[in-house]
């Protein structure tokens, strides 16, 4: 027998769980992304690229015969940019999974993450690069700080006006500052889309392409979900950012000093490659922006 005392105990105790299960179903409907048919188009893959889970799931796959791609609907001048990815795991030796933003034509404008595979137990290596007016070779890579292909992590471009800021997991690993002044192009008038696929790389990839894709291993895949854009949408010539919108502090976002600590411990611990450093490759001096950055 519960006595009156336990009893209202007893439901005292209840009450929260009560109040959670209740609330469950709308949490979960309003905390949800937007599915990627939404936002994204399969480009190419022959069915290697599926969108899963009523759009909450896209994933990548790269076979011997084709490897596999989206892009997005919308073209973005300026933007805030996440997307959580899983990698290929096990032996991805020889395979590259990239993640950027492009424009068209011959003076095109890039932002890139590159993923490069290994062999297992070797770690990935992000590669990053800013294209500005056609011109890139502005690489910089790094080790991570964790198994990418064991959960999803998130991979975050911040481009507007003043800079462009590489992030993982919220931590920025590399910033390139608009140098214009100084005669460095900077990506800021053309609109650009999402890109994504999944592709063998072999011939270079993987420790200069000593290292090649064992197909036996194949499929490889790559999976994306939770994808989030605060962005200047561009349509028929114009942006949908207002001006003078407060809304968009991101526009003149820049790093504060907690954020530029982080940036110099990822860059201290795991940048394995800087062009700002290369000195044998740029024999006639080092690209103008290394000696202002």
């Amino acid at each position: 027998m519960v006595s009156t005392s336990s009893s209202s105990v007893l439901s005292i105790l209840l009450l929260p769980l009560l109040i959670l299960l209740l609330l469950l179903p709308s949490m979960i409907i309003t905390t949800s992304a937007n599915p990627f048919h939404q936002d994204f188009e399969i480009t190419w893959g022959d069915g290697r690229a599926k969108i899963l889970n009523d759009g909450e799931l896209l994933t990548l796959s790269l076979d011997k015969a084709s490897g596999s791609g989206f892009q997005s609907k919308n073209e973005y001048l300026f933007g805030k940019i996440d997307m959580q990815l899983k990698l290929v795991p096990g032996n991805s030796a020889g395979t590259v999974t990239a993640y950027y933003l492009s424009s068209k034509g011959s003076a095109w404008d890039e932002i890139d993450f590159e993923f490069l595979g290994n062999l297992s137990g070797d770690p990935y290596i992000l590669h990053t690069n800013v294209f500005s007016q056609g011109k890139g070779n502005r690489e910089q890579q790094f080790y991570l700080w964790f198994d990418p292909t064991a959960d999803f992590h998130t991979y975050s471009i911040l481009w507007n006006p003043q800079r462009i800021t590489f992030s993982v997991d919220g931590t920025p690993i590399r910033e390139f500052k608009n140098m214009e002044s100084n005669g460095v192009p900077f990506p800021k008038n053309q609109p650009m889309r999402i890109y994504s696929s999944l592709w063998n790389a072999d011939d270079w990839a993987t420790r200069g392409g000593l290292v090649k894709t064992d197909w036996t291993q194949a499929p490889f895949t790559a999976s994306y979900m939770n994808f989030n854009a605060d962005a200047c949408v561009w349509s028929s010539g114009s942006s949908s950012c207002a001006s003078t919108s407060s809304s968009n502090s991101w526009l003149s976002q820049e790093l504060d000093s907690a954020s530029q600590e982080r940036l110099q411990w990822a860059q201290k611990n795991y940048m394995i490659y800087n062009y700002c450093s290369d000195t044998k490759r740029f024999p006639q001096g080092l690209p103008p922006e290394c000696s202002t950055s």
